[in-house]
């Protein structure tokens, strides 16, 4: 109890520590972080293989193994790895010491990644790095939806006009949307068609690559004017890729139109969104680095009604989810307490000085 008898002995010292707590109070609130969950540093990175079509197994051996050895002789202070391969996919996580340099690992395991191409198999894309950090949390989501607006509309708009604005927010990470269908040229062969003239499914795919190639065209000057030239390498309407030739059999030229159909489609779906019993799109906003979940979700919805005024009247945007107001209240009880400790510690002080 030193410090008690510390108190009685100099009480004009403790009050003026005490005035000095409260003026610099403020000054540490400004400048403290308004968040739930601290920062948390560890050091994993996450390595993204895709190669579509290949089953688990040859994902594993083909590409998860060789990739692996290469870490171990190239990467530093790797702790350990765990590698899950899937159909067309495969994640290998890189466990670091502690206090290792994720910096240079990340810029090493991108080194050893691209050195690896040539003896992967062919056709394959450089993977996806991925840096964890514990502290990137879903922290809003917002729900996009639109009366008359197919679902490749809805994923179009969400991916390519509102994610691409959001992700200038600070500290703010957007992945791609849920739900919705992602838009692809699709040609749909008919077998029986394509049997009869003698055709295989690679004749048009390599007729397709063939004519639809981006060519750089250059000017042409005329006269006093220098004239920008555009080739037709590549078909602008859809509809003219059946006019693509396929082949010449027995004199007669076979086109895309005669054994195949060409649509503006949609991949795969993979997921599916109801919002109000219709479907839509799910857009997940997740808190990266040190920032606060308060300014970011404040800065998004300050940007909402400019980036809904580029858009069709028809489309709606609502936040669904929002880890701000669990945020709130948490600082409110945190400050209620506070506040009941602070008076309580006051008038215990001032019943010392007082006896």
């Amino acid at each position: 109890m030193w410090i008690v008898r510390l108190a009685l002995h100099r009480p004009y010292t403790f009050i003026v520590l005490s005035l000095l707590l409260i003026l610099i109070t403020p000054l540490v609130l400004l400048r403290t972080p308004t968040d739930i969950f601290p920062t948390i540093n560890i050091p994993v990175i996450s390595v993204v293989w895709a190669y579509t079509g290949m089953a688990p197994q040859e994902m594993n051996d083909r590409i998860v193994s060789v990739f692996e050895r290469s870490i171990t002789t190239t990467v530093n202070d790797v702790e350990h790895m765990e590698s899950q391969s899937l159909n067309g996919v495969s994640v290998t996580k890189i466990f670091f010491h502690p206090g290792a340099n994720i910096a240079t690992a990340n810029a090493q395991v991108t080194a050893v990644s691209q050195t690896q191409l040539r003896q992967l198999p062919p056709g394959i894309t450089p993977p996806l790095i991925l840096n964890y950090n514990a502290s990137t949390v879903p922290i809003l989501q917002l729900g996009i939806s639109g009366q008359g607006l197919s679902e490749q509309q809805l994923n179009d708009f969400a991916a390519n006009a509102i994610r691409t604005q959001l992700a200038t927010v600070q500290g703010a990470s957007v992945p791609f949307p849920y739900g919705g269908k992602s838009r692809q040229v699709m040609v749909d062969i008919d077998p029986q068609k394509l049997i009869a003239r003698g055709l295989s499914p690679l004749d048009v795919v390599t007729a397709i690559n063939l004519q639809n190639v981006i060519l750089p065209s250059g000017t042409a000057k005329i006269g006093d004017t220098e004239y920008n030239i555009s080739l037709n390498g590549s078909p602008r309407p859809v509809e003219e890729i059946n006019d693509m030739p396929v082949k010449v059999v027995g004199g007669t030229v076979i086109y895309i139109r005669d054994i195949a159909h060409v649509r503006d489609g949609f991949a795969v779906q993979q997921n599916i969104v109801r919002q109000d019993g219709q479907r839509g799109v799910l857009l997940q906003v997740e808190k990266s680095g040190n920032s606060s979940t308060l300014d970011i979700v404040s800065s998004i919805r300050s940007a909402l009604p400019r980036i809904a005024a580029s858009l069709p009247p028809e489309l709606r945007m609502r936040p669904l989810f929002d880890q701000s107001i669990f945020v709130k209240a948490a600082i409110q009880g945190v400050v209620r307490e506070g506040i009941t400790a602070a008076c309580l510690t006051a008038l215990m002080i001032l019943l010392f000085l007082g006896s």
